[in-house]
């Protein structure tokens, strides 16, 4: 026999070991059929991503249609108590098919929200306000098709005279019941909701699912337990009726519930479930998220103090402590291959200053209804790939003599994950591209797009390439603070690139121009531009001007007029008309926004 098979059984028995250890079978044909109870919080945290950071819209119109699918569970439930006489198993038999359509369609019912969005919050991945939002709006929806479809219940003549009565008779039973009974019963009805959510979660199949949805439901009528939203759609149909004020119902029937779900669903089983799990759950669904949790100001008071949320996965390390002189350029792309110019440009703009660092973040938007094709080695392929897709970016760096770092953000919310890994990072100027691809197509109307641009954490320089070109450069200016910003700009490109600079200075008559040529003067000598050809224009058409020199220069540094350019950027508004008449590059700054304390905390 050869002498070195034992060595190769030794090595094949130490690989069937480490696999086992990472929960592939170690031996024979079988596969391991179900979730450790870390493996489903991991699950539980990705899809709650999804969630937190959807919009109000979606949400809500998510809410609604779960909403009105309770109205189901509420019809076929009183139809058939009054055609089994009250029987109390067949009466409830149906009773699930509405909560089925819900939790397998994917919907937004707030007892489920007991669950997912509470974990990121557990974990200071969201913030108190993120979570609050999230209730707040999927409620809202939930009782706007519930009302909605108590309304079609008590005058679309949709139930039988039979049916009718039964409806106002376990309607009355619920307003009849004292409110510690509706409590302590509406807890233990959010305790099996949210341990819905946590057992379908460690499902492997939608058959599965079905199953536990069904017998977990059932047990709601059978066991006369309360359901916020099933009693709030009670209570509306007994208004309509006439036979209860809308004031009583709320306060007498369905806050106690709303209570009783909440605390059920998550002191019961997101905070038990959460203390059962390691210390490993986070690492794992976030590479060492761990560590990039929410500050506890930030927790609290959300976007008030900084953050309100941490994107699914960032590579990036917080800022290390520096000195004052450090400068730092964060670019964030979301194509690394087509966007060689912006990264090139940054490394320009920094190495004319000493101690500069240039941070480039990819920025990987995540499909949303993704929550059950999630998986870690997925996303650390994402990480892999785009780590050598921008491992030029280093050579690129070093041409210029520039410090240079990457990391790669996974999120479904790309624009918004821009600004905070500018504040993460202690960013001094963010340089990005501006184009009809990339994080400008992720920047929605929902999201607070506005106070995300008017409450910039830094310098913004959002650049449009034309095939850039940076051997004439032109510079309006108006004196005004992002004039400054192109100030630094067009020296750079003068000592890097040789480049020619032109100041442009516009005022409102011939009469003005006197006082247009000392002020150009001035200012160039301030900015150290005093070899800038100056030009001043008297026609007092600020766009016309930038139009006709924009001819004779292949690039032109634009300054923001007022507050809010990335907001009109994102929203196609730009005021600057002049833009769609160049046919040469250019770049549009605007200032950092100079915050205090209380205004962070309270707007």
């Amino acid at each position: 026999m050869d002498e070195t098979e034992p060595d190769d059984r030794e090595e094949r028995l130490r690989d069937a070991v480490e696999r086992s250890r990472s929960g592939a079978p170690a031996v024979g044909r079988v596969v391991r059929d179900r979730f450790s109870t870390d493996e489903v919080f991991q699950r539980i945290v990705a899809a709650a991503d999804e969630e937190i950071t959807a919009g109000s819209r979606e949400l809500f119109f998510s809410g609604l249609a779960a909403g009105f699918a309770i109205t189901i569970t509420f019809l076929l439930y009183v139809s058939l108590t009054a055609s089994t006489g009250g029987d109390p198993v067949l009466s409830a038999l149906l009773y699930p098919l509405g909560f089925i359509y819900i939790i397998i369609g994917g919907y937004q019912l707030y007892t489920e929200n007991t669950l997912p969005p509470v974990a990121l919050t557990l974990e200071r991945v969201a913030s108190v306000p993120a979570l609050l939002r999230n209730w707040v709006v999927v409620l809202a929806g939930n009782f706007a098709g519930g009302t909605f479809g108590a309304i079609a219940l008590a005058w679309g003549g949709v139930l039988s005279p039979e049916a009718g009565a039964a409806a106002a008779s376990i309607a009355t039973k619920g307003i009849e019941t004292g409110s510690s009974v509706l409590f302590t019963k509406a807890a233990f009805a959010g305790l099996i909701v949210a341990g819905v959510v946590w057992v379908e979660y460690a499902a492997r199949d939608t058959i599965s699912r079905l199953v536990v949805v069904y017998l977990a439901f059932l047990s709601i009528p059978i066991g006369g337990l309360f359901h916020v939203v099933v009693s709030y759609t009670e209570m509306v149909y007994l208004v309509l009726l006439g036979d209860l004020s809308l004031l009583v119902g709320m306060v007498e029937f369905v806050l106690p519930v709303l209570v009783g779900n909440t605390l059920g669903g998550v002191v019961l089983v997101t905070v038990v479930n959460y203390f059962q799990t390691t210390e490993q759950r986070l690492e794992s669904a976030r590479f060492e998220g761990a560590d990039r949790r929410l500050s506890r100001q930030e927790w609290l008071f959300g976007g008030y103090a900084g953050r309100s949320y941490v994107p699914l996965i960032d590579t990036a390390e917080p800022a290390a402590a520096t000195g004052e002189d450090q400068f730092r350029i964060v670019v964030p792309i979301t194509n690394p291959r087509t966007e060689t110019r912006l990264k090139e440009f940054a490394c320009k703009l920094a190495s004319e200053r000493d101690n500069a660092i240039v941070h480039v973040v990819h920025i990987v938007q995540m499909p949303r209804q993704s929550s059950r094709s999630y998986g870690v080695e997925q996303s650390r392929r994402i990480i892999e790939e785009s780590e050598a897709l921008m491992s030029d970016i280093h050579d690129v760096a070093d041409g210029y003599g520039v410090d240079c770092d990457t990391s790669t953000v996974l999120s479904h919310r790309s624009f918004e994950e821009l600004f905070t890994v500018a504040e993460r990072k202690d960013a001094d100027l963010v340089v990005m591209k501006w184009g009809d691809e990339g994080v400008w197509r992720a920047a929605r109307a929902d999201r607070p797009l506005d106070e995300l641009t008017r409450q910039l954490p830094c310098d913004f320089l959002v650049l449009k390439d034309r095939g850039l070109d940076t051997s004439r450069v032109l510079l309006p200016t108006a004196g005004d603070a992002a004039s400054d910003i192109n100030a630094d700009v067009a020296r750079t490109l003068r000592a890097v690139d040789g480049s020619e600079v032109s100041l442009l200075h516009v005022v409102d008559g011939p009469e003005q121009r006197d006082h247009g040529e000392r002020f150009l003067a001035g200012w160039a000598a301030e900015h150290d531009l005093e070899d800038a050809v100056r030009i001043v224009d008297d026609t007092g058409d600020i766009e016309g001007a930038i139009a006709r020199e924009a001819e004779d220069h292949t690039l032109v540094l634009l300054g923001a007029s007022e507050r809010g350019l990335l907001s009109r950027l994102a929203r196609d508004a730009l005021y600057l008309d002049v833009v769609d008449d160049l046919d040469c590059s250019f770049a549009l700054a605007e200032p950092a926004t100079d915050r205090g304390l209380l205004e962070r905390l309270f707007g």
